[in-house]
């Protein structure tokens, strides 16, 4: 199943004041990007997820979060704690969080 054009939308608003936003279509999902750094994943489930390693996945970890994986493997994104899906300032915040950690 491939993401629509309404969950791009839904994944912007969420992110919206973050930066300068741009997407690309991979896979069935899309890749998210803020003034061109990849920061954030959406899958073809519409899971929304954050580039994470280190301290911040941990962070995320506790929040409940799981890991991205694809194929047996997993890969450095974490999904975006459910209590911002439904309040655009906490995922901005953690969004900001998974920018300057990529920094």
């Amino acid at each position: 199943m491939a993401v629509s054009d309404a969950d791009i939308a839904f994944v912007k608003e969420l992110f919206h004041g973050l930066g300068p936003l741009t997407h690309r279509n991979m896979m069935g999902g899309a890749t998210f990007y803020c003034d061109g750094q990849v920061f954030a994943i959406l899958s073809s489930k519409g899971e929304v997820y954050l580039k994470a390693k280190g301290a911040f996945a941990e962070a995320l970890d506790a929040e409940g979060s799981h890991i991205f994986g694809m194929d047996g493997k997993t890969m450095g994104y974490w999904t975006l704690p459910d209590a911002a899906l439904d309040d655009p300032d906490l995922a901005r915040d953690w969004a900001q969080r998974a920018l300057d950690a990529l920094a």
